[in-house]
């Protein structure tokens, strides 16, 4: 993949675009990369991975000890606030074109910013990502069985996720460099929230 396709589908408003802006070169130099920021009530949310698609506890944890004291002087948030740092989980939101490519032949659902042929909701198997479109095979109302191949403009999309099947799980295991564990240190919902106090 070149530098172009794996640019970010960044969505992120506000506050939350200003700790991304802020988290990325962070992640970039301790070989991580940005997923995405969500910033709900006092939660600030930071997904992250490795290129091959793993983040430990391990990396959550000393990237939160790097993060924090600059997200404090920067001064961003504030008013106390709770820093939660995990992996994008097995169900993960899809924000590069690599993504599109590497879970190819699994289920996603896609939420289109811009309609396409009038519509903004997409789920199907993803095909892959080519010349700037992600393309997916979605069911045909008007022919039974047969499903449609579609393509929706990258740059378009507002979100887009794998959906959790077993098929998936069983991908996503496999995936997992030799020794990793089991598969649960990808689950985000095994990753505890740092607190971090911002009195700024």
């Amino acid at each position: 993949m070149t530098e172009q396709t794996e640019q970010r589908l960044a969505r992120e408003q506000g506050p939350a675009a200003r700790v991304a802006a802020l988290a990325e070169p962070v992640l970039a130099d301790m070989g991580f990369r940005l997923v995405r920021v969500k910033m709900f009530g006092s939660t600030v949310q930071i997904m992250a991975e490795r290129a091959d698609g793993t983040f430990t506890i391990d990396d959550c944890e000393n990237f939160s000890r790097a993060f924090s004291p600059m997200l404090d002087v920067a001064d961003i948030i504030s008013s106390k606030y709770h820093l939660e740092v995990s992996s994008p989980g097995i169900d993960r939101p899809l924000v590069r074109p690599s993504d599109f490519e590497a879970w190819a032949g699994h289920d996603a659902k896609i939420e289109m910013a811009v309609p396409v042929a009038g519509r903004k909701r997409f789920r199907g198997a993803l095909e892959g990502f080519h010349e700037g479109e992600v393309r997916l095979y979605i069911d045909n109302p008007e022919k039974g069985g047969e499903q449609l191949l579609v393509g929706v403009p990258f740059a378009d999309i507002a979100d887009a996720h794998l959906v959790l099947t077993d098929e998936l799980i069983e991908a996503a295991k496999a995936r997992l460099p030799k020794g990793y564990g089991d598969g649960a240190e990808i689950d985000e919902d095994q990753i505890q929230p740092e607190e971090e106090d911002n009195n700024g």
